[in-house]
């Protein structure tokens, strides 16, 4: 066993064990009452909903990272790789066509293997906590559009990052790098038009007390409203949620009917406020650009790796191809992004006190948003004492009660 098998293997099991721990703790850090600031929605009863909740998705993740580590350390070491890769030569002499075929076999693999986890959190557990509204024609549907995007979107990316690697010598990265930013920035401009269209309806807000409050407030911050959506998330789930995407004519700020139907036309104001908070304070730019220089440092990194015949041997292959090399290179990194998606996390979670700020300030109340955020946590069963371990690596945002005591400020 290389230098390159020993830290990936380490790395996949140290990634699977710290998740371990972080999920232990989480549970043991459940209090057996609710917290205080919770006391008016949440009584001590309703409260053990929140913890069986917790508790059974954690349950269900344990069971899904301990299958998805199997199968990738047993396809690893009994040449499963190397199997594949034979196989997929021996059905075209076209490297390319080869390796696309290698990298889709390998995704359609995943896919099915998570399937199932899929099924029995949204049929089972969402079903026993009141929130799936998912039928099986709308499940099977997303996952063939899934499949359909994924081959229409990612198939000519692929089949240019792979080129250029076998083709464009010492600079393969850069151009990679460049058209894969490329095409982020073009996602996220189609992505409101064009792709989320094709999953849920989105329908312009109505007249009424609500729009005309939105509007008021859109023009007091200078920010033109005219792309208000209500989203029919009520088709899939009973939790509320609202978002911002886009930038220029292509921005949506999109609120669920379902959050709609559970709050008040002030909560929904101060919900609306803190995504155009985002907008405001330029998170949505600030993180598609640390994103795109994210990728350029994985580019350079795969520009090296690839090359190396050790990081072949260390997957038992007879040949070096471009594509196995990507799958190989992304373990690889398992430990840098062991390091860097917590620091990603940590500047998320930054942006949602930012944005919470923004929204109380501008408002003028700050009290109408920790209702809000209350309401949401106790409609979504949220973890209202999660472990700060836990927080650190998996929370984009802030638990609810540091988000609480920050806006508290703003009343004082």
């Amino acid at each position: 066993m290389n230098k390159y098998a020993v830290i990936i293997l380490i790395a996949l099991i140290g990634d699977y064990l710290l998740g371990l721990i972080a999920d232990h703790l989480n549970l043991k850090n459940q209090s057996a009452t609710p917290p205080a600031e919770f006391s008016d929605l949440v009584d001590e009863k309703s409260y053990r909903k929140n913890r069986d909740y917790l508790r059974v998705n954690t349950a269900l993740g344990h069971y899904s990272s301990a299958v998805s580590l199997a199968a990738t350390l047993g396809f690893w070491f009994f040449g499963g790789f190397n199997f594949l890769d034979l196989w997929c030569r021996s059905q075209t002499d076209n490297i390319l066509f080869s390796g696309l075929i290698f990298i889709a076999l390998l995704l359609l693999v995943n896919t099915l293997l998570s399937l199932p986890f899929s099924i029995y959190s949204t049929f089972v557990i969402e079903e026993r906590f009141g929130f799936n509204r998912t039928n099986w024609k709308t499940f099977v549907m997303d996952r063939i559009k899934g499949i359909f995007l994924a081959l229409l979107l990612g198939t000519p990316l692929l089949a240019g990052i792979i080129w250029f690697f076998q083709s464009a010598g010492e600079l393969a990265w850069f151009y990679a790098w460049l058209v894969t930013s490329i095409f982020t920035l073009g996602i996220q401009l189609i992505a409101p038009t064009w792709i989320m269209p094709l999953f849920n309806k989105f329908t312009p807000l109505p007249e009424g007390e609500l729009k005309e409050a939105l509007l008021a407030y859109g023009h007091e911050v200078d920010f033109p409203l005219e792309n208000v959506y209500v989203v029919d998330g009520s088709k899939r789930s009973g939790k509320g949620n609202a978002f911002f995407t886009g930038f220029g004519r292509q921005r949506r700020v999109a609120l669920y009917d379902t959050l709609i139907k559970q709050h008040s036309v002030e909560e929904l104001l101060a919900v609306l406020a803190h995504e155009i908070g985002h907008y405001k304070k330029r998170h949505i730019l600030t993180m598609t650009t640390i994103a795109i220089i994210h990728q350029g440092i994985i580019f350079f990194l795969l520009g090296w790796f690839i090359k190396q015949p050790a990081l072949y041997q260390a997957f038992f292959m007879e040949h070096a191809s471009i594509a196995a090399g990507l799958i190989f290179a992304s373990l690889l990194f398992t430990p840098i992004e062991m390091i860097l998606n917590p620091l990603f996390q940590a500047l998320s979670r930054h942006h949602e006190f930012q944005a919470d700020a923004f929204a109380a300030q501008t408002t003028g109340q700050p009290e109408t948003m920790i209702n809000a955020l209350k309401k949401l946590g106790h409609d979504n069963l949220a973890n209202l004492t999660p472990h700060p371990l836990y927080v650190f690596l998996h929370y984009s945002h802030p638990p609810l009660l540091a988000r609480i005591k920050a806006l508290r400020k703003f009343g004082a």
